[in-house]
């Protein structure tokens, strides 16, 4: 095992080797940022693109996103240039990255907050002047400071939000970002459409529920749903609930929403995209969900947000909610919603719409 274990660490330090160019990043041209994974990850991540072009507004940003979380940034006007990238297949990404290597990028900005074999290749093929990341502890053995690929490192943050520690990659260069608020830009299609949606609803407070979470043990079950329903029109008379879901559980969704059997409990549209969803929220007047990217979109339109997070500090304060207005109920367990006060979710959200 250990020698399995001073082989990866050789590879490793070989593979990260990396000639030094002379190249101030304040005069950079062209900035790479690598974020090709989550929704909720984009949406947390998009104050770096604001505060970036803000400080240096005639750079050029692009984003190696995924195919799950381009559209966060479709019609963001600090981004340049979207590029898809599918993050567990290099072969088929293989001809993008060569076509970014062509690009000549002065500065790759790689998030990854540990050690990942994949983006090393990545910034490898891509070959740009200069590439800054957020603190890594390193991987077998190696610390990531040892690693001769990345220019520079942030300092490592224990307390900080992840928005946070993602923005301090432009310390380097020389930026204090003024704000973390995320940023979700709408075209006038998803928002008539969610517009035309909430009129026909007339003058109820509206409830946004997101009952999907990222895994089925961190989803809102069919009788807790049901729970927080019947609490919450206990509290309150002219109150609708709009259950969001996608195309692909719209079907389901209507089937337990059939099931618990309660008025004004209603599913939403489908919506083919997190724009469709992010337009529909704009216009509720409180959500409730799960730990997932719902919880970032409501904070990107300072929503009042009543979140459900399992008993794991440590994520929670990485993905806490940003809104002005957030409540959070932990669950007994440390992975998944196993036990959690369906009391306190209805108070909590009772609290916001009193």
């Amino acid at each position: 095992m250990k020698s399995d274990k001073k082989i990866k660490a050789y590879l490793l330090r070989k593979l990260t080797k990396k000639k030094n160019i002379l190249f101030n990043i304040h005069n950079s041209k062209k900035v790479l940022i690598m974020k090709y994974d989550r929704i909720g990850d984009m949406i947390v991540a998009t104050p770096l693109f604001r505060e970036l072009k803000n400080a240096y507004p005639n750079i050029n940003i692009s984003v190696l996103a995924s195919k799950t979380n381009k559209d966060v940034i479709k019609y963001n006007p600090y981004v340049d240039h979207v590029y898809i990238n599918y993050k567990n297949n290099i072969i088929n990404d293989f001809p993008t990255l060569l076509h970014l290597r062509k690009k000549k990028f002065d500065v790759c900005i790689e998030l990854e907050h540990s050690v990942i074999p994949h983006a090393i290749l990545r910034l490898k093929i891509i070959n740009s002047k200069k590439n800054i990341s957020i603190h890594k502890d390193g991987r077998y053995g190696i610390k990531g400071e040892e690693l001769e690929l990345y220019d520079y490192f942030t300092n490592k943050d224990n307390k900080g939000h992840f928005s946070k520690i993602w923005l301090d990659t432009l310390t380097f260069f020389g930026i204090k970002s003024s704000s973390h608020k995320y940023d979700i830009f709408l075209s006038d299609l998803e928002r008539d459409r969610a517009k035309n949606f909430v009129l026909s609803l007339g003058d109820k407070i509206k409830i946004g529920i997101n009952i999907e979470g990222s895994f089925p043990e961190k989803s809102i079950q069919k009788e807790e749903l049901k729970q927080i329903c019947s609490g919450l029109f206990k509290n309150f008379k002219n109150i609708v609930i709009v259950i969001l879901s996608s195309p692909s559980r719209i079907s389901n969704t209507n089937k337990i929403i059939s099931e618990i059997g309660l008025d004004n409990v209603i599913s939403s549209y489908s919506t083919e995209t997190i724009i469709d969803v992010a337009a529909l929220i704009e216009h509720l007047d409180l959500i409730i969900t799960p730990d997932t990217s719902i919880v970032h979109v409501a904070s990107a339109f300072d929503k009042p947000v009543v979140s459900i997070h399992e008993n794991n500090q440590h994520s929670f304060r990485l993905w806490s909610p940003s809104s002005s207005l957030s409540k959070t109920v932990f669950a007994k367990s440390n992975y998944g919603l196993s036990e959690y006060s369906v009391e306190k979710v209805i108070k909590f959200s009772s609290d916001f719409l009193k």
